[in-house]
């Protein structure tokens, strides 16, 4: 075989190795849960930052973990459970239960995460609208990191590819149709790519138009940005996945309605003048 150029070789990723970084008897620490770690210290951290700029005491970021975690989680699963049941269908117990091999919907956890910043807001006495504008840089940056986690789990790429940044995947994991290629689109680079890019636009779009932005315009931006790139993503994705009238994938549909619909939202709440209040007489 023909060695790779010096360019194909330094834009080429490696295979991914063992998704399990040591085992000691049942206890097995992953790479995957790593990630997922290191994505909710990170937003925490940021998340905290942005609250302190805005007037807030930065502890709420990390008072609200104990929510927003739980919450979050549960609800990625059950998305992914609900969505992808044909997966488990054969053995749904424990199979439901080993999120360590992967499957959590954000589209979940975001739903999740919320209804865990409503409760932790009503008992604080602050908005979870202002909340979730301060988590959102940070939401979309511990994705970015998570989806490494795809990477060692050798999961959610894409089509075959011939690219000189084409992922190797190993047999046992490739789709059934298509067992005899190597190398597939990195769809999980892509979409940490794009995270990271959507983090940067809403650090600047919040400091930038500080003065013109509403509460809850921060989260609606970072749903329709996001499914902007989760849309584009899906179109290459060749894992299993929950169809709409048996050809469209059901994450393609629900992306493409965010992206649009947050957005519709936005433009309609600054198309209309703010409310002037009545001077006093």
């Amino acid at each position: 075989m023909e060695a790779p150029s010096l360019p194909n070789a330094l834009l080429s990723l490696p295979s991914p190795p063992s998704p399990v970084i040591f085992e000691a008897g049942p206890f097995a620490l992953r790479y995957y849960g790593i990630f997922i770690a290191l994505g909710i210290v990170t937003a925490t951290w940021l998340t905290g930052r942005e609250l302190t700029r805005k007037g807030y005491d930065p502890t709420l970021a990390l008072d609200s973990l104990f929510l927003v975690v739980p919450l979050g989680f549960i609800g990625a699963r059950v998305y992914h459970v609900i969505t992808d049941f044909d997966l488990y269908a054969d053995d749904p117990i424990p199979g439901v239960f080993e999120v360590w091999n992967g499957g959590l919907g954000i589209y979940g956890a975001v739903a999740g995460g919320f209804l865990g910043l409503c409760l932790f807001g009503w008992f604080r006495g602050v908005s979870p609208v202002v909340l979730a504008d301060a988590a959102a840089p940070g939401l979309i940056l511990a994705q970015a990191i998570g989806r490494w986690g795809n990477y060692f789990n050798q999961e959610l790429f894409g089509r075959p590819s011939d690219l000189p940044w084409a992922i190797r995947i190993a047999p046992k994991n490739r789709p059934a149709q298509f067992a005899d290629v190597e190398a597939f689109h990195p769809t999980f680079l892509y979409e940490s790519i794009w995270d990271l890019l959507v983090c940067f636009a809403l650090l600047w779009i919040a400091r930038r138009f500080a003065n013109r932005l509403r509460d809850g315009d921060t989260i609606l931006l970072y749903v329709s940005l996001y499914s902007v790139g989760r849309f584009f993503v899906e179109t290459l994705r060749v894992d299993p996945a929950f169809l709409i009238g048996g050809s469209i994938r059901g994450n393609l549909f629900v992306s493409s309605l965010l992206a649009l619909g947050c957005a519709m939202i936005l433009l309609l709440r600054h198309s209309r003048p703010p409310r002037k209040h009545p001077e006093p007489g």
